[in-house]
């Protein structure tokens, strides 16, 4: 008899989980090995704004995916944790363009890693002390992140929540009894 993974929770969160920390571990290294060059340009605009499009793909894709899965408050963890790092690394990426173009954009030089950092301080609002925007066009991006951030924290976590409430409500009509996740 085959093994499904919908019908073992303990499967089901362990390929869950796997497939979560595969997606962090490969965005991150993308991050850190797909050449950053050319600065800070119209290129570079279009690029975050086609990334921002794909991620908004993707939320749609897994928001369908959450309300017909199995397990649907797993698959919207998973959801979560490949959303919001692509969210990060799109902004990252601009950040470490944007110092590279004008260094005079930040109160010190941003490495990969710093321009990580900055934008995962900017998207947990804890507020800023030792990287700070110092230009009108580095405080204007760093300002539609804080937007794009309220929108993927409010808008988007509504929708997951209420995928997860749909795929509930489905589940508990069609398999009466089966608790989810147990």
């Amino acid at each position: 008899m085959e093994r499904n993974a919908a019908d073992h929770p303990r499967l089901a969160l362990l390929g869950h989980l796997l497939r979560s920390v595969l997606a962090v571990a490969l965005l991150t290294g993308l991050y850190y090995v797909v050449p950053l060059e050319g600065g800070f340009g119209i290129t570079t605009v279009l690029t975050l704004a086609l990334g921002l499009v794909v991620f908004g793909l993707l939320t749609a894709w897994q928001i369908t995916a959450i309300a017909h899965a199995p397990y649907p408050r797993m698959r919207a963890l998973e959801a979560l944790a490949t959303g919001v790092p692509l969210f990060l690394v799109l902004f990252s990426a601009t950040y470490y363009l944007l110092a590279a173009q004008d260094p005079a954009s930040f109160s010190e030089p941003l490495s990969r890693t710093d321009a990580l950092y900055f934008t995962i301080t900017t998207f947990a609002t804890v507020g800023f002390g030792d990287i700070v925007a110092t230009t009108q066009g580095g405080r204007v991006l760093v300002t539609f992140q804080m937007v794009a951030d309220l929108i993927l924290i409010g808008i988007i976590a509504k929708a997951l929540v209420g995928a997860v409430k749909i795929g509930m409500h489905r589940r508990s009509s069609q398999a009466p009894g089966r608790n989810d996740e147990s």
